[in-house]
């Protein structure tokens, strides 16, 4: 089967302390250029900025070792903005001028899908840390695309099997971001909790960006749900959770966040997101929960370092940067083409749980674990004020995974072939 994997992510880097940065006398034939490409700014800026804390963490702990097949990593990085078109200048920037091997990062699905198409054309494997939207590794995946997050399908999952034994028979209402993973976030929970009938469970869909969501909660108010499904991110969620506490809506009903993040609670605080129930693909509690040892080092050292708690996204930026370099250690190369079929099939185990990079469409397969947002006085009690999460039930990889049967019926229903490009059809780096 096929794939696409990438790598492509460079930028002349300024200052930025406890991090190797690029210079204009750098000798860039003697250090291995990886490139984070992510947003600095703009809505998603909160989801952003752990990532690069991580990968900055994973990088100087790579070097101390010998960095990779004895070429010191240097990490290159570009703001992203959240925006499609700046993240795909990015890119090419990093690939063309300055030479990284491998890009990663993300937030905006959006953002992940148009990388993942010039990192395909360029040969370079691209390694998401953040997009949940089902179309990235799958009718938008490429041979030199890897997640090594969840997806919406997988989160969806295994919410579904909370959701339908506490509300069962129960109506819905959803709120949607208007692009991609909106799209197939909302698509999946209503297929894994039968609310797919608009006319009993309706919805809209909100711009990102948005700021003022009184009026799709004015409609939340008219049609009383029991359950509201915030298809929602990085400002657009504190947002529309503010203002839905301020007009009671948080006191009568069971508010739903697919995909949550520490960021996000943080951004919202504890007196509002309480009560929330969500997924996570990893949060810092589950390697105290589950004895995970790497992963509890992991928390420790970043607390250490920044006296505050890593978040989901950090945790894959961290993840990512090991297993690049592990398989290109396993490759005794950089070729793009040989990394990936290390990658292939390649069974990791880190921070968490064990975990497999898929070989057909290259999705991380892992646990995914549903989460409810602690009442707002235990949070404030904790150091960092950062124990929002408590783990109320997890699912595993294979069982929350979309199947080969379906993922091959999704890209044949869009005109796809079933499989990923051939790596022969790609000029590889």
């Amino acid at each position: 089967m096929i794939r696409l994997l990438y790598t492509v992510l460079a930028m002349a880097l300024i200052f930025i302390p406890g991090v190797l940065v690029l210079t204009p006398d750098a000798r860039a034939e003697d250090k291995m250029l990886l490139g984070l490409n992510y947003p600095r700014t703009g809505p998603y800026y909160a989801l952003g900025e752990n990532q690069y804390r991580a990968a900055v963490m994973a990088v100087e702990e790579i070097n101390a070792k010998g960095g990779i097949l004895g070429r010191p990593v240097e990490l290159v990085w570009a703001d992203t903005r959240s925006d499609v078109d700046i993240a795909r200048a990015n890119v090419i920037d990093m690939i063309d001028n300055k030479g990284v091997r491998m890009v990663f990062g993300g937030v905006s699905s959006a953002v992940a899908i148009a990388v993942g198409e010039i990192c395909q054309q360029k040969g370079v494997p691209f390694m998401a840390t953040l997009t949940y939207s089902t179309a990235t590794t799958g009718v938008s995946g490429h041979r030199h695309t890897f997640r090594e997050c969840y997806d919406s399908w997988m989160a969806a999952r295994a919410l579904a099997v909370y959701l339908n034994e506490q509300f069962a028979n129960s109506r819905y209402y959803y709120i949607a971001a208007d692009y991609t993973w909106g799209w197939t976030t909302q698509e999946a929970v209503r297929r894994f909790t039968a609310t797919t009938d608009e006319a009993v469970h309706p919805g809209t869909f909100t711009p990102l960006g948005t700021i003022d969501f009184t009026r799709q909660l004015a409609l939340v108010e008219l049609v009383k749900p029991d359950v509201l499904v915030l298809v929602l991110g990085g400002d657009d969620l504190v947002n529309a959770l503010w203002q839905a506490s301020e007009m009671g809506i948080t006191n009568s009903v069971q508010i739903v966040v697919p995909n949550l993040t520490l960021g996000m609670a943080e951004g919202v605080g504890p007196e509002v997101i309480q009560g929330v129930v969500g997924a996570v693909p990893w949060c810092w509690r589950v390697p105290y929960k589950y004895n995970y040892d790497r992963g509890k080092q992991f928390v420790e050292d970043f607390v250490k370092r920044h006296d505050r708690y890593p978040s989901s996204s950090a945790a894959s930026a961290y993840t990512i940067l090991y297993e690049y370099k592990a398989a290109v250690e396993r490759a005794k190369s950089f070729t793009s083409a040989e990394v990936i079929r290390q990658l292939e099939g390649h069974r990791y185990r880190l921070l968490k749980d064990e975990q497999y990079w898929r070989e057909f469409d290259h999705q991380s397969v892992q646990t995914v674990y549903v989460v409810k947002c602690r009442p707002a006085e235990q949070v404030r009690e904790h150091a960092h004020q950062a124990d929002y999460f408590e783990i109320i039930g997890s699912l595993s990889g294979e069982e929350a995974v979309i199947s080969r049967e379906d993922w091959e019926a999704t890209r044949l229903k869009n005109n796809l072939p079933p499989c990923l490009e051939p790596l022969e059809t790609v000029a590889t780096q």
